[in-house]
């Protein structure tokens, strides 16, 4: 093959390996978010149900704040099996790339480059043992003169997704 070809398809395969390099870390990234919830009835009446709702979901109350409105919970997100699976297939796809470059880069080395795959598991396992973590639930009245009390709740980016899907309520954007 000609060797601008593939040193070209080499940069490409490294620019792609990059780029999985930042995929698999953001798998674990924490998505922490606010949101402000506008309660049709007494605020209350909206804690009690985000309450029940939280601790059907396996958080446990670990913290009332009554003098600040507050109320913490915290429960243990699992890993995701079939991200673990996926991720340490993406990085096996990967690094067979970069084998295959590699080898046709240097023919004189020959079946060295092929130790690489040995790496992809690593990915599942980074995975695994990162995603896997305590997960923090904040509930807080927000008191406002103006207008009705917000109440905020701070949790991660796809617990809040459930919460609103699976409660209807209002949120301020």
């Amino acid at each position: 093959m000609n060797l601008p070809i593939i040193s070209s398809t080499f940069l490409l395969t490294l620019l792609m390996m990059i780029g999985l390099f930042f995929f698999i870390r953001a798998s674990v990234k924490d998505r922490t978010k606010q949101i402000q919830l506008v309660p049709d009835e007494s605020e209350d009446i909206l804690i009690k149900k985000l309450q029940q709702y939280f601790e059907t979901r396996a958080y446990q109350m670990t913290a009332v704040d009554p003098e600040n409105k507050q109320v913490t919970f915290k429960g243990f997100v699992q890993p995701s099996l079939f991200l673990a699976i996926l991720l340490t297939f993406l990085a096996l796809v990967g690094f067979s790339c970069l084998a295959l470059i590699l080898f046709l880069l240097f023919p004189s080395v020959r079946g060295v480059f092929w130790l690489l795959l040995l790496l992809a598991p690593a990915a599942g396992v980074f995975y695994w043992r990162k995603a896997g973590r305590w997960e923090q639930i904040l509930l807080q009245v927000v008191s406002k003169t103006d207008s009705p009390n917000l109440v905020s709740v701070i949790a991660h980016r796809d617990e809040l997704i459930q919460l609103q899907e699976n409660l209807s309520v209002q949120t301020v954007d």
